[in-house]
């Protein structure tokens, strides 16, 4: 046992000072053999922190992001910062296949035909077909993106139409249109973001 451990082990008993001083250990060289212990204890910490990370992350199929890591490791009994996760998963390489498979959309050109907005925000709606709005959104299918054209029913919020594909054009609003079960004529307004999808003939003669 070295003159370092002596005073390490009995500092909850006696003065650190009154020790060192005894032992003729000056004072610069006990706090820098303790800066060089525990620098090597959070070294350890370190990488029983990543390696905790890495087989988290791969237990998940490389799915798994900070926050659910965190959690993971809060069973483990390891509390971590998201930022501190964050920064272990770059030194190591990880990223998460939800991250990687961001979806980064074209912007689309906007139909500036001169239509008014007659719906001004009025989303409740307390008649039957008297207000159908639609949107497209994107889902990823076996890794590809593909497009979901909705048709909703603004009395009820229910889906009344809906179509997919791979592509955004006028042809899937078209199909979803025609999946429409109610005669489109009974319907009094169509509201759309006026994305160019919707500026077709075709949907027009729908």
């Amino acid at each position: 046992m070295t003159k370092i451990d002596v005073i390490r082990n009995n500092a909850h008993k006696y003065s650190v000072s009154a020790m060192y001083d005894v032992l003729n250990i000056p004072r610069s060289t006990y706090y820098y053999q303790m800066s060089l212990r525990e620098k090597d204890v959070q070294h350890k910490q370190e990488e029983v922190l990543m390696t905790a990370i890495e087989s988290i992350f791969k237990a998940s199929r490389n799915n798994y992001g900070t926050r659910k890591i965190k959690v993971e490791l809060k069973k483990q009994g390891l509390i971590v910062s998201l930022r501190k996760i964050g920064r272990i998963m770059k030194r190591l390489g990880l990223a998460s296949n939800y991250t990687v498979a961001q979806f980064k959309p074209h912007r689309s050109t906007c139909n500036e035909a001169p239509i008014q907005n007659k719906l001004q925000r009025h989303f409740q709606q307390e008649l039957e077909l008297a207000v159908v709005v639609s949107d497209l959104t994107y889902v990823r299918v076996n890794g590809k993106w593909h497009y979901v054209c909705l048709f909703v029913d603004l009395y009820d919020r229910e889906i009344i139409g809906y179509s997919a594909g791979a592509n955004k054009d006028a042809a899937l609003v078209y199909r979803a249109l025609a999946s429409i079960k109610n005669n489109l004529n009974n319907i009094k307004m169509f509201h759309t973001d006026r994305g160019k999808e919707f500026d077709n003939k075709l949907i027009s003669e729908a």
